[in-house]
């Protein structure tokens, strides 16, 4: 159950907005049975099929561009993942909500996310991101303790992989629907990398949600998948250049945090 002293104030200042394809009803309907357990109200984002979508269709996409930062083509499930989230976003700001928790539908819900994730947003300060979910933190830099007595900072190491769950505040938002466009990097390393977006973007150092069954099932693609759209290595340098370089200023982000 929720915590009776937070559950009311907590359901008013956030909302949860769970992005799910309409092939995978069954993702939703394992969610929506976790969200009446838990007292939760959720709101459904229909996700993008980029499967759907033709190239020549995309929307705020360069494939030049996209190819020299990351050395490959795009999958067409990380279009749909980009434009799921953008979707999202634009969903929460049309609300004028102070803040909403996204999350992608491979995760499972619980019944102290919502204090949790507030207590995380409000321990520091500025248009802010906190992610709740990662799936590698390396070089993890403390930054606070919330009132929840969870951890908050960021990472010298990443990228940390996965955009499964994190919470944002409008003016977070807004400036992330601007700096997000066009897709130049898959929407899970676009999202952390607060140095580039304007949004002072953290992580709790454990996972505040788990990923459910589903996570193995993934709807972006496979290492297989990824291989088959590599260029050859010479013709990835511009790549390395760019991870090289974002990786130093990952470090003098992490380091001259400020709460």
């Amino acid at each position: 159950m929720a915590n009776p002293l937070l559950a009311d104030d907590s359901t008013q200042q956030v909302r949860i907005y769970i992005i799910n394809l309409d092939r995978s009803r069954d993702r939703w309907e394992r969610l929506c049975s976790q969200a009446v357990e838990y007292d939760l109200d959720v709101t459904r984002i229909p996700g993008v099929d980029g499967r759907a979508i033709a190239e020549k269709d995309r929307v705020d996409f360069q494939p030049s561009s996209f190819i020299h930062y990351n050395g490959r083509q795009l999958l067409p499930g990380e279009y749909g993942c980009y434009r799921s989230h953008i979707r999202a976003l634009e969903q929460f700001v049309a609300t004028g909500d102070k803040m909403a928790i996204i999350m992608e539908d491979d995760v499972d819900l619980n019944d102290r996310l919502i204090p949790r994730a507030i207590a995380a947003i409000e321990s520091v300060s500025g248009a802010r991101l906190v992610k709740l979910v990662n799936h590698r933190l390396v070089g993890f830099k403390p930054v606070c303790e919330t009132a929840e007595k969870d951890v908050v900072g960021r990472c010298m190491h990443g990228p940390q992989g996965s955009a499964a769950c994190y919470i944002v505040n409008r003016k977070a938002a807004m400036n992330l629907l601007v700096t997000l466009k066009p897709l130049l990097l898959p929407y899970d390393v676009a999202l952390e990398r607060g140095w580039s977006t304007g949004v002072e973007t953290f992580t709790t150092q454990e996972n505040l949600v788990e990923f459910s069954p589903y996570r193995a099932d993934t709807t972006i693609g496979k290492r297989v998948h990824y291989r088959a759209v590599k260029r050859h290595f010479l013709l990835r340098l511009t790549a390395h250049w760019f991870r090289t370089c974002d990786q130093l200023r990952r470090w003098r982000y992490a380091i001259g945090v400020k709460r």
